[in-house]
């Protein structure tokens, strides 16, 4: 078990089941995408980046059989994937769309199914709205994006979706950036579930953001996003907090 400091007391999570994927690229590519000043173009260039990156871990233990190949020189055998047919890429919209392009470009050959989860601001219940999947999807690999895991609801709401309504077998999932409460929630839930992950960060703040994080994925890419959208919704919080203890008081 891998513990994480935070403010008030550690989260653990099963370590064996986040593959951390390290690369120089990787570090350096990640940082330009936290980086403030980088505006939605060069954010979705940089996330697209980042996926292929990815992609390369995710599929680098697919099983292979040999075969005969005739080169300008002569015939030999080599390996090559068994079946380039039995993938299957699941993005969670809007965010998981910005990671497609780049797992595209490694397995070109992969299906793409979507999932759509929205969250209530004010109750913060979840809402599917959209869902579908290419046929056959039980038996391929299927793998699950989103660029970031906070406290992991959309993802859990998704995996057991996948797990329910397609049956799905052979699932993994891929972000970002994760929190330890978020790889806590669903490796506690989902023992068996392997997750890739560029970086695993401190914390998620009293707003809901993953610190430091990146700010809102979605929002970043769309060029929605402003900073001051996080000191408003503190504000907001600070607010709420103060007229209900004056409630309490009276």
């Amino acid at each position: 078990m891998n513990s994480s400091t935070s403010t008030t007391a550690p989260i653990t999570y099963k370590t064996e089941n986040v593959i951390k994927v390290q690369h120089s690229l990787i570090e350096d590519r990640l940082a330009s995408l936290r980086d403030k000043n980088t505006d939605h173009t060069g954010f979705r260039i940089l996330l697209e980046q980042l996926s292929l990156f990815l992609a390369v871990e995710v599929t680098k233990d697919l099983p292979l059989i040999p075969r005969e190949i005739e080169t300008p020189v002569c015939k030999a055998t080599f390996s090559q994937l068994a079946s380039k047919n039995n993938m299957t890429l699941v993005p969670i919209l809007r965010a998981g769309l910005g990671m497609v392009e780049g797992f595209l470009k490694v397995i070109p050959e992969a299906k793409v199914g979507h999932i759509g989860v929205a969250r209530d601001e004010e109750t913060g219940k979840l809402t599917e709205y959209y869902l579908k999947l290419p046929k056959g999807v039980e038996e391929d690999l299927v793998i699950l994006l989103d660029p970031m895991l906070s406290t992991g609801s959309s993802l859990s709401h998704s995996i057991s979706r996948l797990y329910e309504v397609y049956n799905v077998k052979n699932l993994v999932v891929v972000c970002l950036v994760a929190a330890p409460k978020g790889l806590s929630n669903l490796t506690e839930k989902f023992p068996d579930l392997k997750i890739y992950t560029a970086a695993v960060d401190e914390r998620i703040n009293e707003v809901g953001y993953i610190t430091p994080g990146l700010g809102d994925a979605g929002d970043r890419i769309n060029g929605t996003f402003t900073y001051d959208m996080i000191r408003e919704r503190k504000e907001e919080n600070k607010q709420e907090e103060k007229e209900t203890h004056n409630a309490a008081s009276c």
